[in-house]
């Protein structure tokens, strides 16, 4: 019988927006390859939350057990169904140097765009899977934040603005081994005015 806590809603892996697929340095190979992975990551939601509707809760235990197991790779799921939206989201866009909202932001807590910039593409070189530009409510200011992987250190009240994806899946075809060509050209393709009404739809102070 399922109950309330797993009474989920199924769903169903975003569109990817056709400029997706005319990026200046990133393949439409790349991109629909990578897109079945985020694909992968929302059958993989739905699907643990099914199974764990019929999961014994009298038999959880830290050592071992289904409830453990699956929660623990539900997390994995959802973050890669969050980060990869916002990544395939702000994609598409003609790049160069932030604008509006973002650049506020960006110059306040950085010192500069090239600041910012040099020290977002050392994350994702230091990164195992993941780097974020993200707002930090408690300390009220950006912060370039590190991940190994799609569950690995998120800070809490952070809101993700810039999410890079540094996986080889992200990149291989393209670049080989070369991710810090990779970066470059993440960072031709971003989309700024999406970044902004993000700042915007969250409320982000700018001062």
């Amino acid at each position: 019988m399922t109950t309330l806590a797993y009474n989920f809603q199924e769903l169903t892996a975003r569109e990817l927006k056709p400029s997706l697929l005319e990026l200046d340095g990133i393949s439409r190979e790349t991109i629909e390859a990578h897109y079945k992975l985020y694909q992968g990551y929302v059958n993989k939601r739905n699907e643990i939350l099914g199974r764990l509707a019929e999961v014994d809760l009298a038999a959880a235990n830290q050592v071992y057990s289904d409830l453990r197991a699956l929660k623990v790779d539900l997390t994995f799921a959802i973050g890669g169904i969050k980060n990869h939206e916002v990544y395939f989201d702000h994609l598409g866009g003609n790049g160069g140097d932030p604008d509006g909202a973002m650049a506020v932001l960006i110059r306040r807590d950085f010192g500069s765009v090239e600041a910012w910039r040099t020290d977002l593409k050392a994350t994702g070189m230091g990164g195992r899977g993941w780097a974020w530009t993200a707002y930090d409510w408690d300390e009220g200011r950006l912060f370039n934040y590190i991940g190994d992987a799609q569950n690995t250190f998120p800070i809490w009240n952070a809101t993700p603005l810039i999410a890079l994806d540094v996986y080889e899946h992200a990149y291989f075809l393209d670049f080989q081994t070369d991710r810090g060509s990779y970066i470059d050209a993440f960072f031709d393709n971003l989309d700024w005015g999406v970044v902004n009404g993000w700042v915007t739809a969250y409320g982000i102070p700018l001062r």
